[in-house]
């Protein structure tokens, strides 16, 4: 791929959708979305149909709760279009342009790109990569990041990122290789020997693997190399807690069974992180340039924390220790761990990342999760979080930063 190709730089006329940010904003303030669907219906049945309108109906559809509608609409949208504009949201004659790869899929197959550009002067054009198909005719850029995440169905679409990204005329930022690896299990492989860092083998197995363990045939010590009951489970590509239980016994591995459908799963063992307070801490930590930033932290005395489910609006003194964790943060929490989260942001070697991680209660960095997919927003209302503007501030200005410094003009090569 060369500047010479015309599909790749142009002035194609772009589709510009509502967008998952400000849908997703309306959605989490409790805005009824159902006049917004039917104006977008009409669009969407317009000839010729509005591209932009059927990829708004895709991503109110899946706020719904209905998936499969969400894929079909993008599907419908994809064949009309495949590169999509969000506007900077503060125009400037020196704002970046930004080139997002993305793959066709749920929420959970790309880098939630919108989010982080809340209150930027970037414009960013998402090109949806679709394995077999020649690239549509694309704007012209700075610089490019890929977006899509390491999940199994995006397997094919990081292999053509992969093939394009040595040639492409433009810094292109988030290695599609290094996102691979980072499934539960590769991102176990890759990180469970830091010094500093405990993260709790990740093991992948069949459906009929765990009905071999319900039946009592095979125990989650032959499975996790030693540690056996409790265990969590979770179908391979599961995020956001769908599906996950935590299991007890070899019962409650065939009750699990009988009420999910996938054929595939990972299990790992149970770690009991909770405080001396017996309350369990859930930090999101994003490694932009490869320095943490603290997105979010959530308190709840169940193992499964997620923020919404975590009770942080209903408690005062949550939020305030919340708070108190992005203060003190560069100088407790990122200092603690300095080596480890160096470490690891060394081996994950992506531009930006994100970590679900905890504290054993011998003050290891406990590691759940490692990728390029998880939610950094600035959504929740600055009434009860009135602390969480100036830090999602730092970390938007922290990404927005890192995308200059890569498009900046390399200096010439001296002559010898």
């Amino acid at each position: 791929m060369n500047m010479q190709d015309a599909r790749m730089i142009g002035t194609p006329i772009l589709a510009q959708p509502i967008g998952l940010a400000r849908l997703a904003k309306m959605a989490f303030d409790g805005a009824d979305l159902s006049l917004v669907w039917e104006e977008l219906s009409v669009r969407a049945l317009a000839l010729p149909p509005d591209a932009g309108a059927l990829m708004d109906l895709s991503t109110i559809a899946q706020l719904m709760g209905r998936r499969q509608d969400r894929l079909a609409l993008q599907a419908h949208a994809l064949t009309l279009q495949r590169v999509y504009r969000r506007p900077p949201d503060v125009p400037s004659d020196d704002g970046l342009r930004l080139l997002a790869f993305m793959a066709p899929g749920d929420f959970l197959a790309n880098t939630p790109v919108e989010f982080l550009l809340e209150g930027s002067s970037m414009t960013l054009d998402m090109v949806y990569v679709i394995p077999g198909l020649p690239l549509p005719q694309l704007p012209e850029h700075d610089v490019a990041l890929v977006a899509a995440t390491e999940l199994e169905e995006n397997r094919a679409t990081l292999g053509e990122i992969a093939a394009l990204v040595p040639s492409w005329p433009r810094p292109v930022l988030n290695a599609p290789a290094r996102i691979a690896r980072l499934t539960r299990d590769g991102a176990w492989e890759l990180l469970r020997a830091i010094p500093g860092v405990t993260f709790p083998i990740n093991a992948r197995i069949g459906r009929s693997g765990l009905l071999a363990m319900a039946r009592g045939e095979t125990s989650p010590q032959a499975v996790l190399d030693g540690p056996g009951y409790p265990i969590i489970a979770r179908p391979v590509d599961a995020h956001a807690g769908e599906g996950l239980s935590r299991l007890e016994s070899a019962s409650a591995v065939a009750d699990y069974l009988s009420a999910r459908p996938e054929q595939n799963f990972f299990v790992a063992p149970f770690v009991d992180y909770r405080s001396a307070d017996g309350l369990y801490r859930k930090y999101r930590v994003a490694l932009i340039d490869g320095r943490p930033f603290a997105c979010h932290m959530g308190v709840s005395s169940h193992w499964m924390i997620h923020y919404l489910n975590a009770g942080m609006n209903e408690n005062a003194q949550k939020r305030a220790e919340e708070a108190e964790f992005f203060a003190d943060f560069d100088r407790e929490f990122a200092l603690r761990h300095r080596d480890a989260l160096a470490a690891v942001a060394e081996r994950v070697g992506l531009d930006y990342v994100t970590l679900d991680c905890g504290e054993t209660p011998d003050g290891q960095l406990l590691i759940f999760e490692a990728g390029n997919g998880m939610i950094v927003h600035a959504m929740d209302p600055p009434e009860l979080f009135p602390y969480k503007p100036p830090q999602m501030r730092k970390v938007f200005g922290a990404f927005e930063a890192m995308l200059r410094r890569a498009a900046a003009p390399r200096p010439a090569a001296c002559a010898a």
